[in-house]
């Protein structure tokens, strides 16, 4: 399961002046005695030794420090252990579900083994993509299909498998990307998928509503994650955007909005994408 935003737009682009990354939030509250679970909570391995955290673990380790208890689920078992050890280190609870969301069958267990472990569910996550092929003309059917697979049939089937268990005033946030938004990625399969999560996430919305289960979109920009420092290594000209706010994005950056959305706070938002971008998508 990967665990990114967007592979192409998700670059490192160095701080502007004055403009010093946020650092991770304070502890707090807003989410004590919710059970949520976060899908691709791991973060991809690295050999930088001054590697970030992925989105998907800064999210797990936010929404636990505002008192959820977590279910840490990815593809990669020492990934999701890494996450769920950060989370019990800073006092909070975490499980650990394994699960490649590419296949179909794994999308319900895992929905039933994180509500098992957490005794119900208040809250999910979908922090999933991959992109594959490049431009229209080398990109092949099965690289689309590939990619439709993990980053709208998995969030499809989670969502339908969820649906039933969550409890009533439950939230579900999609972590999409910039690249729904607009053309940038070069992979016309990813963009199309994550510009779909909004669709998706507005049906959900609308069935889920006479229940008060509420879903949103988050959409980041340029992450300063390990997946983007990698894909700026192969392409460095993707710092160049245009970033409003000068620099690049962290991952507490994503988490903070993702816990607003989860949380009571964001108790009259529903069927909304948020934009987390630093301003690349509109100015």
């Amino acid at each position: 399961m990967t665990t990114t935003s967007n592979p192409d737009l998700d670059a490192s682009t160095p701080p502007g002046p004055g403009l010093a990354p946020t650092p991770a939030p304070a502890p707090g509250g807003r989410l004590a005695g919710r059970r949520i679970l976060v899908v691709g909570a791991g973060t991809r391995r690295s050999d930088d030794p001054d590697a970030p955290l992925g989105n998907g673990r800064a999210i797990a380790v936010l929404a636990a420090r505002e008192g959820a208890s977590v279910a840490c689920a990815d593809v990669d078992r020492d990934a999701a252990r890494a996450t769920a050890e950060l989370v019990r280190e800073d006092g909070g609870h975490a499980q650990v579900v394994v699960a490649d969301v590419a296949d179909a069958d794994a999308c319900s267990t895992m929905v039933a083994t994180a509500a098992d472990l957490l005794d119900g569910l208040d809250g999910i996550v979908l922090n999933v993509g991959i992109g594959a092929g490049q431009w229209l003309g080398k990109t092949e059917p099965d690289q689309w299909d590939a990619v439709f697979d993990v980053n709208v049939r998995a969030h499809f089937l989670t969502c339908r498998a969820a649906l039933p268990v969550l409890a009533d005033g439950s939230s579900i946030v999609f972590v999409s990307s910039v690249a729904g938004l607009r053309p940038g990625s070069r992979i016309p399969a990813y963009d199309a998928s994550k510009a779909a999560l909004a669709g998706l996430s507005r049906h959900v919305a609308y069935e889920g509503a006479r229940r008060g289960i509420r879903a949103n979109v988050v959409a980041p920009g340029l992450i300063d994650t390990p997946l983007g420092r990698l894909a700026t290594a192969g392409r460095p000209n993707r710092t160049k955007a245009p970033v409003a706010l000068g620099r690049q994005g962290t991952a507490w950056e994503v988490a903070s909005p993702v816990v607003f959305l989860l949380s009571d706070d964001a108790s009259y938002v529903t069927g909304q994408v948020l934009a987390v971008d630093g301003g690349l998508s509109t100015l």
